[in-house]
């Protein structure tokens, strides 16, 4: 049995990618939340004190931990073959694409901190590089899209792809980016599915709140709203 230990789901995008993965694959798994900086952080078994991390319960009483999302991902692919693609050509794209989602667009992590409660101005940010890594996410879906046929970005089914994008359709909805149609109609039908819609209504719920999650969202612009829990 696997149980994916998480942090707030109002901040970490990292926990979004297998949660979601997961719950939209319906791969059975128990949810362990232990909010940052709380007393039961140290309850997390991840050998860099970092979320997600997931445990495997083997037969013999053992325990095999996987931690980092996309080493998650690949370690639950084993099992579970629906995770990626397929078709080698597409698996081959979906990976690349996630890849890059994995290791890069640093300048819209560090601008656009992840708080899915909030919606900030961010007109004053609008850097090229910032531009930049919108660009090149939106070039990304439009060509998984065109490539494949939607509704997904690797065609009809959801795989590992979309979840790693997840946590972006967050941050775009939180900082007012506009996008083409195409990428905007694709992060519209990611935020409604009923896992994303889950995952949402559960962090507006929360009421904890982290002191330098919340620095990062003051420094990023204006509060326009705060839709959180109080």
């Amino acid at each position: 049995m696997y149980t994916l230990y998480i942090a707030n789901k109002n901040y970490s995008t990292w926990s979004l990618r297998p949660w979601l993965l997961m719950t939209q694959l319906k791969i059975p798994f128990e949810e362990m939340l232990i909010p940052f900086g709380s007393a039961d952080w140290n309850k997390n078994p991840s050998p860099t004190g970092q979320v997600p991390c997931l445990s495997d319960q083997q037969s013999d009483g053992s325990v095999i931990s996987v931690w980092d999302s996309l080493a998650i991902t690949e370690y639950v692919a084993d099992e579970y073959p629906q995770v990626w693609p397929q078709d080698k050509k597409v698996k081959a794209w979906a990976r690349c694409a996630t890849a890059e989602m994995h290791s890069g667009f640093h300048t819209l992590r560090s601008i656009c901190t992840n708080n899915i409660g909030l919606r900030i101005d961010i007109s004053t940010k609008m850097e090229p590089a910032l531009l930049k890594d919108i660009n090149r996410i939106e070039q990304l879906w439009t060509e998984g899209l065109d490539k494949f046929g939607g509704p997904f970005l690797a065609g009809e089914k959801f795989t590992a792809v979309d979840a790693f994008f997840a946590p972006v359709v967050f941050r775009f909805q939180s900082y007012g980016i506009k996008l083409g149609d195409k990428a905007a109609k694709y992060a519209d039908h990611l935020r409604n599915l009923p896992a994303m819609q889950d995952w949402y209504q559960a962090s507006l719920a929360e009421t904890w709140r982290d002191e330098p999650h919340e620095a990062d969202a003051r420094n990023a612009g204006p509060w326009l709203q705060d839709l959180r829990a109080i």
